[in-house]
């Protein structure tokens, strides 16, 4: 054998941390769940009688939630499907800039630069007006699947 080292360059994700597979018949409305590779959050859920050929079947409908595009999946409810890990941090607002991002303040004091203004006409505006009034505004930001975007404003 060669005392040669190995090297291996990976550029592949094992992506584990992103989803966990959860039982299609535990999931209900208002949990989450993977469609089309999309993190969506479940609006309807409803379950088919055991047919002749021996499985339920889950019919759900989510909307995605970082698009708002509605997605539907039919799973039988035995087996697995992916959930999202979905996560929710706070953060403080400190400035917008003029090519849409946000500069916001971490909880250890750094700054985070990388998240645009919400598409959401209604949220974008609230932002805006009440930044440029002066007030403190701590901005909610869902992440999930790699995602991340601003979802609730609050003023202290």
């Amino acid at each position: 054998m060669s005392d040669e080292e190995h090297h291996f360059d990976s550029k592949a994700d094992a992506g584990a941390s992103k989803t966990y597979p959860q039982q299609a018949g535990t999931i209900r409305k208002n949990g989450y769940i993977v469609i089309k590779n999309r993190p969506c959050k479940v609006v309807e859920v409803s379950t088919s009688k055991t047919g002749k050929h021996g499985h339920a079947k889950c019919h759900f409908v989510g909307i995605d939630i970082f698009n708002g595009k509605k997605l539907e999946d039919i799973v039988p409810s035995s087996h697995n499907c992916d959930a999202p890990h979905v996560n929710r941090t706070d953060y403080q607002l400190i400035d917008i800039s003029e090519d849409g991002f946000v500069s916001l303040l971490t909880e250890n004091g750094n700054t985070k630069d990388d998240l645009k203004l919400p598409t959401d006409e209604n949220l974008l505006s609230q932002i805006k007006d009440g930044f440029a009034e002066g007030k403190d505004l701590v901005v909610t930001v869902m992440s999930a699947m790699g995602e991340e975007q601003i979802c609730a404003l609050k003023d202290i």
